[in-house]
């Protein structure tokens, strides 16, 4: 293969608008601004943009079909917005679905496109501000600029299934930080840790990550926290879904974007772009996981980011010990230690598992996060050339999973990349539960959360099994006593029985049993 025909990165730019918001940018204004920052980036700068043919908007998150607020669907086409603010016409404008897996999967889908030379030069951009959003909702202010209809009907890219089924919906399930608690309490188990080590655990964890986003410019929140005071619930770090409090969720409330620029080295030549400033993507996957919570094979794993790695480094002709940096998408600390798991890097590894502080504290800016994580990735290994970089991507509920190994390290042979296609039925086929909307009698819980609000304790929610095996959904008993005594002892296991209670799957916990 020709240096005509391998994809390289040869351009990023990032912003995080921490102006008020009567003056902060909207998301297509964000969007269209690291547009140009990653022209200037890889040198070129405005007459780069010209080439562009195919132009990829991450979905933003008030367009989630899950979402319900007043500026959804006010950008009736945003890829053909950012190009008339950028003032240009490609070819190929798509707009995606929503996950966060998104990034990292279309640096794979498009880099496999120009190595078929379907496309020479591509521009990904993506950014939220629902910070702007939501100051200015309640300052009264309008979202005039929020709008715009400059015609036609976008073509999407990615996954559209719905995150939950319609019974894991009416327990709110389709939501982020009700789901993943779940998992986080399967690990527990699997590590054979007390209520107290994992609480310490989860701390420790996350204030590596913590601390790498004290130090980066452009973090949503660089305050640096100790150990103790991420894990622990406090005034201001209540419970969120038990065991994690709020220092321990994604914060979405930002106004972050992201860009990148991707093309063939023999473009890039063209265009003049420095040889210093190509970032190579050497190993890559996709895949999903089983798609609905309920029917995993279990919550303490991943089949597919098990398989996306094992093609990735095979890919690439590497391992995990030949990478040198890392970002571990960290939506939640299960994401982390389940991916990491899977990879083969240990949560303490001394090489760190982020380049930008993680979703918590760098910020959690929707679909569009692993952008930010690209464009941080390219800048440590244009610093240090010849070094490698592995970042993974995650959307919904460890649900869908892109990967990506980087490195200035030119590719020295065909870019080729297996079909994700040829390994994805085997994932979807490895044996699980089977599951019923409507359990009843003997039980155990395989799973479990306590779920709060700002005013305190909410309602307790289980995956259980049957005595049979079979798997199933139920909220607790709403009692005070009961939700207390769920997140003070080791629940897991936990035997009771469970019945439909005013048309509700209720479980009901005997303490006793453990």
């Amino acid at each position: 293969m020709s240096d005509k025909n391998i994809p390289v990165l040869i351009g990023a730019g990032q912003i995080t608008d921490k102006r008020d918001p009567d003056k902060a940018a909207t998301p297509v204004e964000l969007m269209a601004e690291v547009a140009r920052l990653a022209a200037d980036d890889a040198g070129p700068g405005p007459s780069l943009l010209n080439c562009v043919d195919a132009i990829v908007a991450v979905g933003i998150t008030v367009d989630s079909p899950e979402a319900n607020n007043p500026a959804k669907g006010m950008y009736t086409n945003i890829p053909k917005t950012v190009s008339n603010l950028l003032g240009i016409d490609p070819a190929i404008q798509l707009y995606s679905a929503t996950g966060g897996n998104t990034p990292q999967m279309l640096v794979n889908k498009f880099s496999e496109k120009i190595a078929q030379n379907e496309v020479s030069t591509v521009l990904l951009t993506g950014a939220e501000a629902l910070n702007t959003m939501i100051g200015r909702l309640k300052k009264g202010l309008p979202l005039d600029d929020w709008s715009d209809d400059p015609g036609g009907t976008p073509q999407i890219i990615g996954d559209q299934r719905p995150a939950a089924s319609e019974h894991e919906i009416s327990f709110a399930m389709q939501t982020p930080s009700i789901t993943y608690p779940l998992f986080e309490n399967a690990l527990r188990g699997k590590y054979e840790l007390s209520l107290d080590e994992h609480r310490k655990k989860l701390g420790e964890l996350y204030f590596r990550f913590n601390r790498v986003a004290t130090q980066n410019p452009l973090a949503w929140f660089p305050t640096p926290r100790s150990a103790d005071e991420i894990a622990t619930p406090s005034e201001l770090n209540r419970y969120v879904g038990f065991p994690y409090t709020k220092y321990l969720n994604s914060i979405i409330q930002v106004n972050q974007g992201a860009a990148v620029i991707l093309t063939s080295v023999a473009k890039a030549r063209e265009l003049g772009v420095s040889e210093d400033k190509m970032v190579y993507l050497h190993g890559c996957a996709d895949a999903n996981d089983i798609w609905n919570v309920t029917e995993r094979v279990d919550y303490h794993s991943s089949p597919a980011v098990r398989t996306m790695g094992k093609k990735a480094f095979a890919m690439a002709g590497k391992t995990v010990a030949d990478m040198d940096y890392f970002d571990i998408y960290s939506c939640f600390p299960s994401a982390v230690q389940i991916a990491c798991d899977e990879l083969g890097i240990a949560h303490d590894d001394p090489r760190g598992l982020t380049v930008t502080g993680g979703l918590p504290y760098f910020g959690g800016a929707g679909n569009n996060y692993v952008m930010h994580s690209i464009a941080h990735m390219m800048g440590v290994l244009r610093s240090n050339p010849g070094t490698f970089g592995l970042l993974n991507a995650n959307g919904w509920f460890i649900t869908k999973h892109a990967l990506g190994i980087y490195s200035t390290t030119p590719v020295d042979k065909a870019w080729k990349r297996e079909a994700p296609a040829d390994y994805q039925q085997p994932i979807l086929e490895q044996p699980h539960p089977p599951f019923t909307e409507d359990p009843q009698g003997d039980a155990c819980i395989e799973t479990y959360t306590v779920l709060h609000g700002r005013q305190g304790i909410e309602r307790g929610l289980i995956i259980g099994r049957l005595a049979d095996g079979t798997r199933f959904v139920a909220q607790t008993p709403g009692d005070d006593e009961t939700l207390r005594k769920l997140m003070q002892t080791d629940a897991l296991g936990m035997s009771g029985t469970v019945n439909k209670v005013e048309g509700v799957n209720t479980f009901v916990p005997n303490f006793e049993s453990v």
